[in-house]
């Protein structure tokens, strides 16, 4: 490893500090996922941001997904699933396994890193205190243009968020405690729901009304048609980038999801390389950052 000279190691906190300054005592909400959540090395340098976050004022709250992990687990016990737009279709059996794998293994082994490092982090879902309220998920088919109503597609146990009450969360991020947040809501009818991380992380930074959300993704963030990134983006910027055809596939959800928290109140919302270790600091401490910044105006 390359031994860093005490002089950088001062420039690097007098960059850091203006930042830790300006947010300390904010909310920022972080979804963790991709390739971060299964690389060993990047699991650990995610875990260490957080407590950072943490320890210098901030009130990190993170969300996480899980959907390799569920693939796996339903491969094992040799069932197949079907997927929708990305979505898995989630019966009441596959809806007991993602059950098993966000709720229980992916958030227990987070809450364990975390605490590793000295955080004191608490696992959720949206079932707990009845944080999270679900209704499910319709959606219509974009395979039959030719007839006046479209199908309208039942993808069982998945929702999306119909509220959610923050109590439970506001006093855990108000101690010394992190939440950590799977996202499986309850619907009225008692029943589970598998809802999208993305989604929840974005409802989730809304009604705490969030400094930041940042969303760890596989890419360097917005790209250009050149591959360059971007960043500074405002709304119009967005909805331009999306009608010329650069932001595109699963880009188009995951850009959605940060519009939509930024039009209900998050001042800034980060799309970052989550493939990089120590990406959540180096966005937020540094003059220069690791991703996209998307503003409201």
């Amino acid at each position: 490893m390359e031994q860093r000279t005490p002089q950088l190691t001062a420039e690097v906190l007098i960059e850091a500090l203006p930042y830790i300054q300006r947010f300390k005592g904010k909310t920022v909400v972080v979804k963790f996922g991709g390739n971060a959540m299964v690389d060993e090395a990047l699991k650990n340098s995610f875990a260490r941001d957080i407590v950072l976050m943490k320890s210098v004022g901030l009130n990190p709250i993170v969300v996480h997904g899980g959907g390799p992990q569920i693939g796996q687990l339903l491969t094992k016990l040799g069932k197949t699933s079907d997927f929708v737009d990305g979505m898995r279709v989630t019966d009441s059996e596959t809806m007991d396994v993602v059950e098993m794998v966000l709720g229980g293994l992916v958030n227990k082994e987070i809450v364990s890193l975390i605490n590793k490092n000295g955080g004191k982090a608490v696992g959720l879902t949206g079932k707990d205190g009845d944080f999270i309220r679900a209704k499910k998920l319709l959606i219509e088919s974009r395979n039959t243009p030719d007839i006046e109503q479209p199908e309208i597609i039942d993808l069982g146990h998945v929702g999306e968020v119909a509220s959610i009450d923050p109590a439970v969360v506001n006093m855990l991020g108000g101690s010394d405690f992190i939440p950590v947040i799977a996202p499986i809501g309850v619907g009225e009818d008692g029943q589970s729901y598998n809802i999208n991380a993305d989604l929840v992380a974005g409802k989730v930074a809304e009604i705490l009304k969030a400094e930041k959300l940042i969303l760890l993704t596989n890419t360097p963030g917005i790209l250009d048609k050149q591959g360059e990134l971007l960043t500074g983006l405002t709304l119009k910027d967005v909805d331009n980038l999306i009608a010329d055809g650069t932001i595109s596939g699963g880009m188009i959800p995951k850009t959605r999801c940060a519009t939509d928290a930024i039009k209900g109140g998050v001042s800034r919302v980060h799309i970052i390389d989550g493939r990089v270790e120590h990406a959540v600091l180096l966005e937020l401490f540094t003059n220069q950052g690791v991703g996209t910044l998307l503003l409201s105006r």
